[in-house]
């Protein structure tokens, strides 16, 4: 799409990842004028897509859990119900050259690398993570100490101690408490009657829900524009100028839902030098996903936790276990994915170089494979795919009011206690955006009712200003 060079809107929002396509929807509805601008060629952030056999495919593994209600309650409100598969899935580990299942307590109790007494101490744990109340109360602690104390020191090694180490590598000993906590209890929440774990996809992948919720902002009178690349958001004369690659956009408000310090960057030029630093101080990790469509089926396992510290991947996810290979033309897809720190040597290789070193490792943990079964691979990187969350992340976290007044910022690295996702981004989005409508949408109704004028804009349902 062309725009002008000088395009106008009550708000703009920056990034059309799930936060901002949620916020612009609860502006649209509620009769605001909006335009998202997004530096990729199509929406979705990291729930972007590509093509395998005809199947929108996601880049980077995802499913939801059956407790995501916000996702799903979005979803309702789009007609798209139908579209939304809950299954049960598998869970393993890989410890010490064998696999183990550990999905439902039955597995839990034949758990062999841990003794008995250990395993019933690893599902006490569970239980007992999920009867916490006051997440507070943990700001203190690294999940180092917090699993220590809760499972000991035997459950600590073989369970989770690989699986910190694999996702934060030197950060592992610095991760709050908190953080797992809320991965365990929501793991643990997402269960059938049997104890099974039970996962929700959208069919046609995350990117299918992002393209039709797009397509709803558009029908409500939002813009949307791709390949439009950010250079600086200022203010002046008591208007918010976005300079892009592709024009001016003006607006009394900006959203802006980039990793902190991409927005830290983008504000350079005007900002306190202290608010920079806060937007900074917050580490992310990156990640790199080498997606494999294979003839044959790797194992029966949907999520592989891989407790080695030899072996270079945290998590094998062999996505056609959960959402079945005659989606994808009868392939079967894994994901083999990584966080790492973006300087590292893994996240500069080619998609070949990776493929050639990831090769090995896949013939020792699956001595039948064989080269000869990749009919294609893919590698997709995210510089800012998590946060490292600390010890008393609270405090880390900046304002979601910028320094000058029109300026909300809305961030992955802002969830918490929850960890980042799309049910949350889908939460955040919803409420900056209900919030900004509110203050935008009140003022003006108060100035129609005193000389009479309603701009077209400004027809809203009674239901509409309730919901706000």
């Amino acid at each position: 799409m062309t725009i002008s060079s000088t395009t106008a809107a009550a708000v703009t929002v920056v990034g059309g990842g799930f936060t901002g396509l949620a916020a612009a929807y609860e502006l649209a509805k509620r009769g605001v004028k909006v335009a998202v601008i997004e530096s990729e060629t199509e929406v979705g952030g990291l729930a972007a897509a590509f093509d395998v056999s005809g199947e929108k495919l996601d880049r980077f593994y995802h499913h939801w859990f059956t407790n995501d209600l916000e996702v799903m309650n979005l979803i309702e409100e789009l007609e798209l119900t139908e579209r939304v598969e809950i299954n049960p899935t598998n869970t393993g580990i890989y410890f010490a050259g064998n696999f183990f299942k550990l999905s439902t307590p039955w597995d839990l109790l034949n758990f062999k690398p841990l003794g008995f007494a250990d395993r019933i101490r690893l599902g006490l744990l569970a239980l007992r993570a999920r009867q916490v109340r006051d997440w507070q109360a943990l700001e203190e602690m690294t999940a180092k100490q917090w699993l220590k104390d809760l499972g000991g020191e035997n459950v600590y090694r073989v369970v989770w101690e690989p699986l910190l180490k694999g996702k934060f590598g030197t950060y592992a000993d610095d991760i709050s408490a908190v953080w797992f906590w809320n991965k365990l209890k929501l793991r643990g929440g997402s269960r059938g009657k049997g104890g099974e774990e039970r996962l929700a996809y959208f069919r046609g992948g995350f990117a299918a829900l992002a393209e039709a919720l797009s397509e709803k902002v558009r029908a409500l009178g939002g813009q949307i524009s791709v390949s439009t690349r950010v250079r600086e958001i200022r203010k002046h004369n008591q208007r918010w100028h976005v300079e892009t690659n592709r024009g001016t956009y003006l607006s009394d408000h900006v959203i802006a839902t980039p990793a902190l310090p991409l927005i830290a960057d983008m504000i350079e030029s005007w900002a306190p030098a202290d608010y920079l630093a806060s937007l900074r101080r917050i580490r992310y990790l990156a990640n790199v996903c080498l997606v494999l469509e294979l003839r044959h089926s790797l194992s029966d396992t949907y999520w592989l936790n891989v407790n080695d510290p030899t072996f270079p991947y945290v998590g094998i996810i062999e996505h056609t276990n959960f959402q079945g290979p005659q989606n994808y033309g009868g392939r079967h897809i894994v994901y083999l994915s990584k966080y790492l720190p973006h300087t590292h040597q893994l996240y500069s290789m080619s998609a070949d170089e990776l493929l050639d070193f990831s090769l090995p490792f896949l013939k020792t943990m699956f001595p039948a494979f064989q080269r000869d079964w990749i009919e294609a691979h893919h590698l997709w990187r995210a510089r800012w795919s998590q946060p490292v969350v600390e010890r008393n992340y609270s405090r880390l976290i900046p304002s979601a009011a910028a320094p000058l007044e029109g300026l909300h910022i809305c961030s992955m690295a802002q969830i918490y206690p929850e960890d980042r996702g799309t049910n949350y981004a889908i939460r955040e989005g919803r409420r900056v955006g209900a919030e900004l409508a509110s203050q935008i949408v009140k003022p003006r109704n108060a100035r129609e009712s005193e000389d009479g004028d309603v701009p077209p804009t400004a027809h809203l349902n009674l239901s509409d200003l309730a919901a706000v």
